[in-house]
Parts: structure tokens; C-alpha cells; sequence
């Protein structure tokens, strides 16, 4: 009986394969480029300032004039740190996010398949489907060796979870503990699917790009205008260079919070993993 599920489940995938298997990648370029340019454009900024002080006139180095620099550059200054503020906050809400639906999805997988034990002998096959798709989603979530083929996982979790619930509606419950337990898989089963698409559907960048370009353009006027000002010395381009990395890492940290698959910052897969392990005990 397995075994012919498990033709059918591959059928289901060869198909879906067929339908829509495409290879999908982030628009725009990776984080850590991303965050490289920022520091890049950072760099530039000061750079531009620091040459417009050979050209500029004598009077427009004077100390009124810098002193309405440093109230202009206060002002974008207090709206880049708010900006950036908010960034980090709404990543960081977004991986958090997406931390509680891992674990919340792994605790309905664990549920599901007690239920199941607890109904009979006649729904192993079905267990035996439930861990081979919660090993897949673990596989192609967190596995760094493949790329991300994101339509024909997506298709092969949909068809799956499809061919479980139609094996649930082949069950005839014989008893009153029987048709509550098949009623309880069920919601499951619809609560698993509900939390996997959130996960799908939640599964891109909330970050606009051009949104980062704004904020880029403002810390390079704000290092632009340091950089007018600054005495040439090395302890000053220090400082500078270590500021640009330190907001273009700021920069990285937030893409890569709101990509918690990817990148080196990840939702740990540890509760999925925990779960395929209490379902073959």
C-alpha cells in the first residue's frame, strides 16, 4: 500500500514538474552585494566632499556656512537613523514571524501524526506520506547544495498535502473515538496547509530596493558633507571607512532577517527536524 502511494505521489510530482518547474531567484542582487554598494556609495559621498574642498571658494568654508551644514546634516541624519530604525524593527518582526510559524507548523506535524497512531494500524501509509513530505520541506527549505527551485516545491508540498487528505477521506471511522480522531486529522491537516502557504506567501522581500537606494543616498550626503568639513588626517578617513561599514552592515543584517531561509542568519530548522524525529519513534 506504501509503496503504491508513494507512485502516486510521484506522479503527482512529475506533474506538477512539468506544469511550472522553474528555477527562481531573488530580483536584484544578493545581500551581501547589496550591502557592499551601500558602503560603496557611502565611501563615494565622502570622497566627493573631501574633493569639493580643493574647488570650493574660501567663503564657503567658513564657519556660518558650517555651521548650517551641521543643522541640515542633523536633520537627515535624524530621518536616516529613524528609517533605519524602523528596517531593523519590521525584519526583525518578519524572522521572528516566521521562527513561530516553523515551530507552530512542526507542533500541528507531531499532533497530526499522533492522532493518526492513535486511530489504527490502517493509517501508516499515511504517517509514512507525512514524514517523507515533512523530510522534503526540511531538504528543500534549508539545503544550501541546491538552488531554490521555488515553483516545483511549492507544486510538490500542494500535491502532497492534496494525495494525504485524500487518503484521510478513504478512511472509515468504525467507531465514535475513530470518526474523532479522523475529524481532529483533518483540521490538522487544514491548519498544516494554511501555515505552509503563509510561509510560501511570506517568503519574499518586503524590502523594496529603491527604498534602500533613498536611504543609501542619504547617508552618503550626510558622509559627503563630513567629508567637506574632516581634517585630512588618517585617524579621521579611519573613523569614516569604519562608519560606512558599520551602517552597511546594519544594511546586511536587515536583508538578511528579511530572508530568514537564506544567507548565513536562518530560521533554525530544528523544530521540523525534532518533529520527523517523534514521528518515527
Amino acid at each position: 500500500m506504501v509503496s503504491r502511494l508513494r507512485a502516486d505521489l510521484a506522479q503527482w510530482h512529475d506533474a506538477g514538474a512539468r506544469a511550472g518547474t522553474t528555477i527562481t531567484e531573488r530580483d536584484g542582487v544578493s545581500e551581501i552585494s547589496t550591502a557592499a554598494l551601500v558602503c560603496l556609495a557611502i565611501l563615494a559621498g565622502a570622497f566627493i566632499g573631501a574633493s569639493l574642498r580643493r574647488v570650493l571658494p574660501s567663503e564657503h568654508m567658513s564657519e556660518q556656512s558650517r555651521n548650517i551644514v551641521n543643522i541640515a546634516i542633523g536633520l537627515i541624519a535624524t530621518l536616516s537613523a529613524i528609517v533605519l530604525g524602523l528596517l531593523v524593527a519590521s525584519a526583525k518582526g518578519a524572522f521572528d514571524a516566521r521562527n513561530d510559524e516553523i515551530k507552530q507548523s512542526a507542533a500541528r506535524l507531531v499532533l497530526l501524526d499522533r492522532t493518526l497512531r492513535q486511530y489504527g494500524r490502517e493509517t501508516n501509509d499515511i504517517r509514512a506520506l507525512l514524514q517523507e513530505l515533512t523530510q522534503r520541506r526540511i531538504d528543500h527549505t534549508w539545503d544550501k547544495a541546491q538552488p531554490r527551485e521555488h515553483m516545483r516545491i511549492v507544486t510538490e508540498d500542494a500535491t502532497s498535502s492534496e494525495l494525504i487528505r485524500e487518503r484521510l477521506w478513504l478512511l472509515t471511522p468504525s467507531n465514535e473515538a475513530q470518526r474523532w480522531l479522523h475529524a481532529r486529522a483533518l483540521t490538522l491537516t487544514a491548519e498544516i496547509e494554511h501555515g505552509r502557504w503563509l510561509l510560501v506567501e511570506g517568503d519574499q522581500s518586503s524590502i523594496p530596493r529603491p527604498f534602500l537606494v533613498i536611504l543609501a543616498s542619504w547617508i552618503a550626503v550626510i558622509f559627503a558633507c563630513l567629508g567637506l568639513f574632516a581634517p585630512r588626517n588618517p585617524t579621521v578617513y579611519g573613523v569614516l571607512f569604519i562608519c560606512a561599514v558599520s551602517v552597511s552592515t546594519a544594511v546586511l543584517m536587515i536583508l538578511e532577517m528579511d530572508q530568514p531561509f537564506e544567507g548565513f542568519l536562518q530560521v533554525p530548522s530544528t523544530p521540523l527536524v525534532s518533529a520527523v524525529e517523534e514521528m518515527r519513534r
